[in-house]
Parts: structure tokens; C-alpha cells; sequence
């Protein structure tokens, strides 16, 4: 079913907004008094997420509100006191960094305080509609409209709750928000195409954009649908924002080992994740049998499969396709889900599409699932986080099971996606246990490779921090990974780097080459054909850079990946080895690179 209200905006829905959605949400309703602790503790665990300024609300004998920009710093002592507290990270999409453009953000008579993500569509039409009754706007943001709504709707005798409600109706566009009036003990949270799920224990309610920043104090959650509303007072009441009517949702137990993370000694999250990458394949190829033939089936009764995912879940998307071809000759084809559009006049009530999401909040992978859905597809989803909004919009659902993915770079997540894809395209020609054997082994090999290559990641990082530029190759699956090779380099390390079909090499980049340009090369095997494409490089002067099973006579280093049956997947993990001590070379953060968001949530 499609969400409520989404065939009476449709395309308006869409959002016109080009930005980046790293925001993060928290609040906190307990009996304890230290809800300013539990939401100020809340918003540092979300830190990963990339923000550049930062606030608090908490209400006690009145609203205290604090916020700066920069890095989360300490705050006031009786700021971590209060019965009710709102907290957030931005980063800055309408309006510039400032501490004005920072949440929370009041009304106009400061006894509302709200958080937001997502974006207002129509923020500038509704300014002017406030304006001219009287509202003054202290901030530049698309947000403050929402306060101000509300606090119209409380003047004419509304609710706290229904003034939200009708508030919320005003909105074009995505949101996630928690709400608090200062007058009433009551806390509301409310979503439409943005993350937000709730956080029960004894006495108190939890509301987070991410369960990781809630699991240790809460129990149970309740994961919501678009177009929902929660009031807290603690006790729960679920309403659609449309109709305004009562909904039962039951909680969910929370498994906190799926929730939360920490660096294990390890100095970043991008090394832990990376030697994580075992298990990761452990887990992901646990899947359950029911679920795996019913994807089978779906899949058999198809016409047309589509696979779609963005960034890296993209190159998995990509990597299947191959696989599917290959391994049960199935033509699987990978799509851009920001350029799903150009397809939809394909897809038919006969259409499944494997949606690939890590956080299940990607907002182009969900706009696509949307309108797939409209016509009729079948959505099977591969997806890291529970209750995400693309798991609860599937037909069917995979969990990755690979544990918290806190470094914005894929690495793990990556490989328990490439996991689950080779197991179904495998269960499709009752290949089943061979496969979970293969990967079983394949999951074994990965602490013998990164125990061979990591000393060697962090010589030629040395060698390599002021290159400019560098390409990477690989022939048939190999050339998908040359991609996920070349993005992990640029994202982490900012240095240029491309990834090429290593036949396409000498049809134009190889005009790029000249001497000491570092050229990484992906070859199974050193009879490899991508090898004669390493020698033309070489020729040229460039440096090449094998990762095989071999080493070849061309390579000047040398990456030992001992798995030549899923080598195209294990090969990626040297790379992101080098990729990671690249950027420690050149002095940056390989958890947090500059202007990324583990989850875009905005397009």
C-alpha cells in the first residue's frame, strides 16, 4: 500500500531541493528528571552522521534552549536537568552555519521549541502567509515555519496535539519532528519521507532519527510509517496526520547488539568496519530458507528484474548483475535509482525490483521504490537497519544482520550486500549450500587478506598521499570493482581517482597516462586480459598496481587477495585499506570526509 496522502500530492512530493541530509534527531520524555542528559548523550551518538552545528531544548521550570555551531562541546549543568528535552545536529542546507539557523527553533512566543529534518518544499510561500498575520522570523531556515504553525493553530484554541497536526498539513515536502509546548508535559513526534522512530522503557519515551542513538535506554521501539504522529505523556497514542484518527502499533523488543557501536580500540570506525568484514559475510549469508524461497519465487514469476542502489549499493547493484548472469542466467539489470524515472515506462505488476539501501533511508533509492510500487512491482529489499523506511515499504525483506555501519564510507556493508546477492542468484538454481560454503570460506579468507596487505596499504599510502590522480581497472566483474575501488579512494582520501572497464582504458583515458600515474589494476589471475591493458599503462610510465592472486611481471606493488572464486568481491579490501591510510597520510578524518552523509535522506 501506498503511504497515505502520497496519491493526493504525487509528484509534489518530490523534492525539488538539491542538498544533503545529515541531520540528527532526539527526545526525551522520562519521569527521571534527566532528560536533558539522556538527549545531550543521545545527539553524540549520532555524531557519525556529519553536521555543522547543534542544539538543545529541555524544559524544566521553563524552556532553556542552547545551541552552537561547530563540533557537539559541553554544555550548562542545568541544562542536562528536565522532564522533557529536544536535541539536534545540523548541516546546513537553507541558511548558512550560524547559531541563529541552528535547532531547536522556537515560535514566536517561545513556549514551542522544534526539531526537523528534511525539507520544506514550500517554506517560502508559508513565511509569507505568517508574515502577514503578524509572525516575525528570527532564522533563515525552511524550518521555523513549523513552530510558528503551530503556535496559529494553539491562538485558536487547539490542542497541543491537533495544532500540530493541523500544522503538519501545511507541509510540502519531507519532515521528521519532535515537538514541546512548555505548558503541558506532552512531547510529539511526527514523520513523512524522513527517519523517526520511538524508544520505550519503564517511564520513559525516547524519539531518534537513528534506534543507534536510543538502544541503551530504551527497551522497545515503535518503528513509523509516513504520515504518522506519536503523542507522549507518557503514554502512547499513534494518529494519521491526515484523518487525525486513533492507530495501534505494537513495539518492537530491541536487539542492542544490532544497535550499538563503539572503535573497539581501533583508532577509526573505517579500520574496525573493515576487519568487521568477516563476520559481515557470516552474517549476511545466515539468511533464512522461507525468505529466500519466496525471493526465488518473485523472482521466477517476474518478467523484468531490476536492481537499484546508489553510491556503493549501487556498484553491488552492479557486481549482482554480473552474477545473476553468469551464476543462473537471469539479465538483471542495475539502474542509478536517481535515474529510475527514465525507466519507470518498463516497470509492470510483473517487475521485481531489489532495492539496496544500508541505512533503508536513502532518499532516491525510496523514491524509486515509490514509484515501482505505483505500477504495480514487487519490492524486495537488502537493507542494514531495522524499520527503516524502505524495509517497511518491501514485499520482501533481507537484513544484512552486519551490525552498525558508523564510518560514512561502505565497507562491510558493501560485502554483506554482494553476500545476500550471491546466495540468491545462486538459491536460484538450487546452488544453495555450495554457495553458503563458498562464502563461509570467502568470510575466512578475509583476516589472511587483510594480514597480508595492511603493512603494504600503509607504505604506498605514504608513496601515494600527493599523487593527483589515479586510475583503477578491472575486466568483467572486476570492472565493477575497479568502481567501488575508485570511489572508496576519492571519498576518503579527495584524491581524483576513476574506474574503468580495463578494455576502455585505451579508448581515451589512456591520454591521461604519463609517467608515475598510479594505475590499480584487478586481475583474478596474471593471465588475466586486464594485464595487457596494465602493460599499455606501464609503457606509458605509469605505476601499476596489481590486486591478485599473482603476482604478474608488470605489477610495481603488489596486493595478494588469495580467493580466486569470489575474488571480484574480497579484491575491494585492500583498497579500502589503502584508501583509509591515505587519508590518514594526508591528514583527514576517513570516518567523517568532508561534505558526505552516511545516509542521504534528501535529494
Amino acid at each position: 500500500m501506498l503511504p497515505a496522502g502520497f496519491k493526493k500530492h504525487g509528484a509534489k512530493l518530490l523534492l525539488r531541493f538539491l542538498g544533503i541530509a545529515m541531520c540528527g534527531i532526539i527526545g526525551v520524555l522520562t519521569k527521571e528528571g534527566n532528560a536533558g542528559k539522556l538527549a545531550y548523550e543521545g545527539i553524540k551518538r549520532l555524531d557519525y552522521r556529519g553536521y555543522d552545528s547543534w542544539g538543545i531544548a529541555v524544559k524544566g521550570s521553563g524552556l532553556s534552549i542552547y545551541k552552537r555551531t561547530g563540533k557537539i562541546g559541553s554544555i550548562p549543568n542545568k541544562l542536562l536537568q528536565g522532564s522533557i528535552a529536544i536535541a539536534h545536529t545540523r548541516w546546513a542546507t537553507h541558511g548558512k552555519i550560524s547559531v541563529r539557523n541552528a535547532h531547536p527553533h522556537l515560535s514566536q512566543n517561545g513556549k514551542i521549541a522544534v526539531v526537523h529534518n528534511g525539507v520544506i518544499e514550500n517554506f517560502q510561500e508559508l513565511r509569507d502567509f505568517l508574515a502577514e498575520k503578524g509572525f516575525v522570523f528570527k532564522s533563515d531556515t525552511d524550518s521555523e515555519v513549523i513552530p510558528m504553525l503551530i503556535e496559529m493553530y494553539l491562538e485558536e484554541g487547539c490542542s497541543f496535539r491537533e495544532a500540530v497536526r493541523k500544522a503538519l498539513l501545511h507541509l510540502k515536502g519531507s519532515y521528521a519532528i519532535v515537538a514541546i509546548y512548555e505548558p503541558e508535559h506532552i512531547m510529539i513526534g511526527a514523520k513523512n519521507a524522513s527517519p523517526l522512530v520511538v524508544g520505550l522503557s519503564d517511564g520513559r519515551v525516547l524519539f531518534a532519527s537513528d534506534l543507534q542513538a536510543i538502544a541503551p535506554y530504551a527497551e522497545e521501539a515503535i518503528f513509523l510509517s509516513d504520515l504518522e504522529l506519536v503523542e507522549a505523556s507518557p503514554e502512547i497514542k499513534i494518529y494519521n496526520i491526515e484523518s487525525g484518527l486513533s492507530i495501534k502499533k505494537l513495539p518492537k523488543k530491541i536487539d542492542i547488539n544490532l544497535c550499538y557501536a563503539d572503535k573497539k580500540g581501533f583508532e577509526h570506525y573505517m579500520l574496525k568496519e573493515i576487519y568487521e568484514q568477516e563476520q559481515a559475510i557470516i552474517n549476511a549469508s545466515a539468511q533464512n530458507e522461507s525468505l529466500l524461497n519466496k525471493v526465488v519465487e518473485s523472482i521466477k514469476s517476474a518478467n523484468k528484474v531490476f536492481i537499484i542502489g546508489c553510491g556503493t549499493s549501487r556498484h553491488a547493484a552492479m557486481l549482482a548483475s554480473y552474477m545473476f548472469a553468469k551464476i543462473s542466467k537471469l539479465n538483471a539489470s542495475a539502474l542509478l535509482a536517481s535515474e529510475f524515472p527514465n525507466f519507470a515506462n518498463l516497470i509492470d505488476e510483473k517487475t521485481v525490483i531489489i532495492a539496496l539501501s544500508q541505512s533503508g533511508e536513502t532518499a532516491d533509492v525510496l523514491e524509486a521504490v515509490r514509484a515501482a510500487k505505483r505500477k504495480g512491482a514487487k519490492i524486495i529489499s537488502i537493507v542494514n537497519v531495522m524499520g527503516s523506511s524502505l524495509m517497511q515499504i518491501s514485499d520482501i525483506n533481507l537484513m544484512m544482520n552486519a551490525g552498525p555501519e558508523v564510518c560514512v564510507l561502505a565497507t562491510k556493508s558493501y560485502l554483506a550486500q554482494l553476500a545476500i546477492l550471491y546466495l540468491i542468484a545462486n538459491h536460484l538454481i538450487g546452488n544453495t549450500e555450495q554457495a553458503k560454503k563458498e562464502l563461509a570460506e570467502a568470510a575466512k579468507k578475509v583476516p589472511i587478506i587483510i594480514k597480508k596487505n595492511e603493512r603494504k596499504a600503509k607504505l604506498l599510502a605514504s608513496k601515494l598521499k600527493n599523487t593527483s590522480s589515479i586510475f583503477v581497472i578491472g575486466k568483467n566483474a572486476c570492472s565493477i570493482t575497479a568502481l567501488e575501488g575508485a570511489l572508496k579512494i576519492k571519498e576518503v582520501s579527495y584524491i581524483h581517482a576513476e574506474g574503468y572497464a580495463s578494455a576502455e582504458l585505451k579508448h581515451g583515458p589512456i591520454a591521461l597516462i604519463e609517467k608515475n600515474v598510479p594505475v590499480i589494476v584487478f586481475a583474478p589471475d596474471a593471465s588475466d586480459e586486464s594485464i595487457t591493458n596494465a602493460i599499455e599503462a606501464k609503457s606509458r610510465g605509469a605505476l601499476i598496481i596489481g590486486v591478485s592472486t599473482e603476482r604478474a611481471k608488470c605489477f610495481d606493488y603488489f596486493f595478494n587477495v588469495p580467493c580466486k572464486e569470489l575474488f571480484p568481491i574480497l579484491s575491494i579490501i585492500p583498497i579500502q585499506l589503502l584508501a583509509y591510510y591515505l587519508a590518514l597520510e594526508r591528514g583527514l578524518d576517513p570516518d567523517k570526509p568532508r561534505n558526505l552523509a552516511k545516509s542521504v535522506t534528501v535529494k
